[in-house]
């Protein structure tokens, strides 16, 4: 009979999980990027791969495959563009190389791609654990622009029919997933199925989608309304491209910042204040500042914390301390006098991105000047750029929290209110961690969450990120370039708008 000691009779009650969105700081800049950019998620990459489930939605349609056939053809074809891409594409060359290349490499032997190899879902060389591949991740997208919807786990036609110039690229793509091996003539033949390849059939048809244009021209009452949020997002940025090439630099979204959140165009500019929801997204923008500022300071408070084993476990007063200790010296009222000024004339001056110039963005009294950087915008947005900044105006760490601190705080040292930040850290995330917690088929519950507390000591399971929560502005760039309405030159190290998208987009007054 084996024996064991301690506590090994019986399984771990709770389970420990890693959990998303601890502080649920992100939230209402989540809701307002999924109205304001619809059709296109912070994981689609390719305009292509729009065009590829759009025309095997319709070969499955025509051919009547049931969702295993669809299935299996969906992975064979995304297969192959990945084989076709490692051979044909540069690695360093715009607009990089298909999904999963890295996946199918093993499946590549010289110029030979095992298709059947890399498509099993039980093979050990399979280029995707998940059952539909990438169509995961351009699913929702799809369907949100028109071009597929779901049947049986498969793309099915849309309601924008799939062009004959779009079905003509993919059919050679069908044919060739009939095998299992193709060598380097037949992939070679797929060759203009290359992310990089000189001509692209399917960016007509992609054109007018995500511009809402027919025959070059839009006219309102042929499209939707979130075929209006997407072109009017599409304008904003390719005016802001227009007006702040520059800033284009260090991102897409740098431009429409310059144009949008800060300074006097939003209200001055013939083009910007004509479009829609332009003060929603400097509403968006700029609250996005302070999420980040929330994600960065609760990463570093997590970093400071050790592991369950028990070293370098903290306390209450040492996490307090850890933010505490940085502070200035000086009352709250002292350190809001020296921060820039966050309005001119009154529109936002550029506060945060004075704030963000400091020689460690991570530096947490960065981010707690950016927190109150928040708070004072409470008081100074109106109307949209009000509303979409404050999101719901009762949820914990928002903007107005931050006010009432403000005034709560104002001749206390800084200290304090670090103190308090902290508090009110630990606090949110064990109220999203409790909400969050659920059963597991065994009845074991699992709590979703990096930082415990066991006998008054914190400890962590690992460590959170502090990465931006995106805007969808990125993809959206890029969308736009692959689709020749805007172009990058590196040399210059600017970025201007197409004349055909200067006319598609109604931007260039």
């Amino acid at each position: 009979m084996n024996l064991m000691e301690g506590p090994e009779w019986s399984e771990q009650g709770i389970m420990q999980r890693a959990g998303r969105y601890p502080l649920r700081v992100e939230v209402p800049v989540l809701r307002a990027i999924d109205l304001l950019v619809p059709g296109v998620s912070a994981v689609t990459r390719y305009v292509r791969y729009y065009a590829l489930y759009a025309a095997l939605g319709a070969h499955a349609a025509e051919h009547d495959l049931d969702g295993v056939a669809s299935l299996r053809l969906l992975r064979r074809s995304e297969v192959i563009l990945a084989g076709v891409s490692r051979l044909y594409d540069d690695p360093d060359a715009w607009p990089g190389m298909a999904h999963a290349v890295d996946d199918v490499r093993h499946s590549l032997d010289g110029d030979v791609l095992h298709i059947g190899a890399a498509a099993r879902m039980d093979g050990d060389q399979r280029y995707s654990p998940r059952r539909s591949g990438f169509w995961e991740q351009y699913r929702g997208p799809c369907a949100v622009l028109g071009t597929t919807v779901s049947e049986d786990d498969g793309p099915r036609p849309g309601r924008h029919a799939c062009p004959p110039e779009v079905t003509a690229l993919f059919a050679p793509l069908w044919h060739a997933a009939d095998a299992d091996v193709l060598d380097g003539a037949r992939l070679e033949a797929l060759a203009p199925l290359a992310m990089q390849a000189a001509e692209y059939p399917e960016a007509r048809w992609m054109r007018e989608l995500f511009t809402a244009t027919s025959n070059g021209r839009h006219d309102p009452e042929e499209w939707g309304p979130d075929d209006h949020r997407r072109r009017a997002t599409f304008r904003i940025l390719g005016r802001s491209v227009h007006l702040h090439g520059g800033d284009a630099t260090f991102g897409w979204e740098e431009s429409v910042k310059s144009a949008v959140a800060f300074g006097h165009e939003a209200e001055t500019d013939p083009v910007l204040r004509r479009v829609d929801n332009l003060l929603g997204w400097r509403g968006l923008l700029l609250r996005n500042y302070s999420v980040s500022a929330w994600r960065r300071l609760w990463a570093a408070l997590v970093r400071s914390i050790g592991s369950a084993d028990g070293e370098a476990d903290r306390s209450l007063d040492e996490l307090r301390a850890w933010l505490a200790d940085p502070m200035p010296a000086a009352s709250l009222r002292a350190c809001l006098a020296e921060l820039p000024d966050t309005m001119a004339d009154g529109q936002p001056a550029p506060a945060e991105r004075r704030l963000l110039e400091a020689p460690d963005w991570r530096d947490p009294l960065v981010n707690v000047k950016l927190l109150l950087v928040g708070g004072l915008r409470s008081g100074e947005l109106k109307g949209e750029a009000r509303t979409t900044f404050l999101g719901t105006q009762h949820d914990i760490l928002n903007p107005l929290w931050v006010a009432r601190l403000i005034d709560d705080f104002a001749d206390r040292p800084m200290r304090d209110l670090a103190v308090r930040l902290v508090d009110d850290m630990l606090a949110q995330a064990r109220r999203v961690a409790l909400a969050k917690t659920r059963p597991d088929a065994n009845g074991r519950m699992k709590v979703f969450s990096r930082v415990h507390e066991r006998g008054g000591r914190y400890y962590k399971t690992g460590d959170e990120g502090d990465g931006d929560i995106g805007t969808r502005l990125h993809q959206a760039g890029d969308f736009s370039e692959q689709l020749g309405l805007l172009e990058y030159d590196a040399d210059a190290e600017t970025a201007s708008l197409t004349p055909l998208g200067a006319e598609l987009l109604e931007v260039a007054q």
